[in-house]
């Protein structure tokens, strides 16, 4: 009977039902990215961990800098010019040709200036996975942006799930092979990502079929899609740079061991996150077009559960997580357990400020997302230079813990001032768990029907 109370809540097509699918989704991707996180520490020990991580990083990095915004545009456009969805989509991928060559370019030339405390082998590996990455992310970007805008989220969830899981299957081959190697371990990850795209494009092959170089000349189109990118790009940007610049710190003034165990616990720490990165990716596509009031009542609701979800398990959790750490990866990395409490507060803070963030791109206002990114980048910035060389890996998770409480009071702020939302009735409504005991009892008459 249970089971098929939950059958029922997952094949379901609403936002409940939706969310419950992205968070099982998110928690696999936890679990698998985590395993291949074991399975890399224990190949290549601490150091090269961070070596590993060094290649894995750039491409992350330049295709969250050079996005313009067009995957959220993109999925705010389709929304709400229905009809015309083949414009929009031919000048969202095609315009990341050329910018895929650029870039690359800049990141052949400039890498090794920018891992100059690494070894040439590591250089010259980051360079061509870098380069052959960077397309395969910014298509990545936009099919999932096109699938969560057409709602075929068992796509958008296939590439987020499928990308670790095939990585880990490559790297356990590599290892019962002793090939410890880092170049075939990002020749892997390279391999995996290609063919899980081709799936991708596969599966989304009706949104595809468009004449792709009819429409060249729709300038209003384009106008359009880059116009609502140029809001949104600002905030992604920040973003971007946000949750990347910890890890440019530790490439610049720490070393690669520092790298190895940061990666390891900011990872397990992310854990944290499931379940409002759930909401995040689901509800923004799914609330915008609703009015102002059903836009602000579905997203506080989603955040107030989350928030009380989460600080509900974080505790244990954070003192299980320690103690799998030193199991699964080894000692040597419990000398950053430190960093791991501080960014599991940090995460939980974090998810829910970007919860609420929701409400302003869904209602056209991605603009205040934008000073509240840039209040916060610029403290946390300051604090990674004050903390780092005092604290080191504590100091850098320190930074980011003031600037998650910096974005989510910020956010409340602007949700006060400008949409006259009051901050009691964010943090608290007792309707929130009638809302709860509703979903039960009809996911109950669910089951006594079937």
């Amino acid at each position: 009977m249970a089971e098929l109370t939950m059958h029922k809540a997952l094949k379901g097509s609403g936002l409940f039902q939706t969310i419950l699918r992205t968070s099982a989704t998110n928690l696999l991707v936890m679990i698998i990215s985590t395993l291949t996180s074991i399975v890399s520490a224990r190949m290549f020990g601490v150091v090269g961990k961070g070596e590993f991580s060094a290649i894995l990083f750039w491409p992350t990095l330049l295709a969250g800098l050079v996005g313009f915004g067009l995957p959220t545009s993109l999925i705010y456009n389709l929304k709400q010019n229905k009809g015309n969805g083949a414009d929009f989509v031919r000048a969202g991928f095609l315009f990341q040709i050329p910018v895929s060559v650029i870039v690359g370019i800049v990141a052949w030339i400039w890498l090794p200036a920018w891992l100059g405390n690494y070894p040439e082998a590591v250089i010259q590996t980051a360079r061509w996975y870098t380069v052959l990455m960077l397309p395969i992310l910014l298509a990545v970007n936009l099919i999932s942006a096109l699938a969560q805008s057409t709602g075929k989220f068992n796509v958008y969830n296939g590439v987020r799930l499928f990308f670790p899981l095939i990585n880990l299957v490559g790297l356990l081959m590599l290892w019962s092979m002793n090939n410890l190697s880092l170049h075939s371990a990002a020749l892997v990850f390279l391999v995996t990502s290609v063919f899980v795209i081709l799936w991708a494009l596969y599966s989304i092959r009706d949104e595809l079929r468009i004449k792709w170089f009819k429409g060249l000349g729709n300038l209003q189109a384009a106008k359009t899609l880059f116009g609502y990118g140029s809001k949104v790009f600002g905030v992604e940007l920040l973003g971007t740079l946000y949750s990347q610049f910890d890890k440019i710190i530790i490439l610049s003034m720490l070393t690669a061991r520092d790298l190895g165990l940061y990666t390891v616990v900011y990872a397990l720490s992310r854990v944290f996150n499931v379940v409002q990165t759930a909401i995040t990716n689901v509800i923004f596509p799914k609330v915008t077009g609703m009015d102002k009031d059903a836009i602000i009542a579905t997203v506080g609701r989603a955040f107030r559960l989350s928030m009380l979800l989460m600080t509900i398990v974080v505790i244990p959790c954070m003192f299980i997580g320690r103690y799998l750490m030193g199991v699964l990866f080894g000692a040597p990395f419990l000398e950053a357990s430190g960093a791991f409490y501080i960014l599991s507060i940090e995460c939980i803070l974090g998810g829910g400020s970007w919860i609420l963030a929701s409400s302003f791109n869904a209602m056209g206002r991605p603009g205040l997302v934008l000073v509240r990114q840039l209040i916060a980048l610029a403290v946390t910035i300051g604090l990674f230079f004050v903390f780092t060389p005092l604290y080191g890996l504590n100091g850098i998770a320190i930074a980011l813990l003031i600037g998650a409480i910096i974005r989510l009071a910020v956010t409340m702020a602007a949700m006060r001032i400008v949409f006259q939302v009051k901050i009691s009735g964010m943090l608290f409504d007792k309707n929130d768990f009638r809302f709860l005991v509703d979903q039960i009892k009809d996911k109950t008459k669910g089951k006594g029907a079937r």
